[in-house]
């Protein structure tokens, strides 16, 4: 979880192919309406989050009923979204990815092809609840230092995952 910007969906993708497990950028579950409204630069609000997290919700209840590992990017700013999408799971973490704003602001005006206005970044910023409760791993370091990091924090040793799953 983290701001957009943060890495979460880099970050993901190298958890997913470190240790074999299913990765789901939770950016694919927002409804078109909210994909519109953010490309507009337009902040979205709880109504507009909640099929959103509706969906992020369904997956994780999947993946933990059949026992199958999941690595989920999303923003999951206020504490009451994460208290829905972690209700009553047994297995789930939650990593918390953050970084000064300056860098996450870099990082955002050098993205091509998101639909995600980098001018939100103060809107999330300011929507942010840090979660007291997560995991945190600063992302100021390069790709696979952030990845060591948040794998070290889970006390995944990479290179024997796949061997233990």
């Amino acid at each position: 979880m983290g701001v957009s910007g943060s890495g979460k969906t880099a970050v993901g993708r190298q958890l997913s192919a470190r240790t074999t497990w299913p990765f789901l950028d939770g950016d694919e579950l927002h409804t078109p309406s909210s994909i519109e409204k953010m490309s507009a630069g337009i902040p979205l609000d709880d109504a507009d989050r909640q099929p959103w997290l509706q969906a992020i919700r369904q997956r994780i209840e999947s993946h933990e009923r059949n026992g199958e590992p999941l690595i989920i990017a999303c923003s999951a700013l206020k504490a009451k979204y994460r208290e829905f999408l972690l209700a009553g799971t047994r297995d789930t973490r939650l990593v918390h990815l953050v970084g000064d704003r300056e860098l996450i602001a870099r990082r955002l005006r050098a993205r091509r092809g998101h639909f995600f206005d980098a001018d939100l970044l103060g809107s999330q910023l300011e929507t942010l609840e840090v979660p007291a409760d997560a995991l945190e791993v600063s992302v100021a370091g390069d790709l696979e230092t952030v990845t060591r990091a948040v794998l070290a924090a889970l006390g995944l040793q990479p290179d024997k995952i796949s061997e233990e799953e």
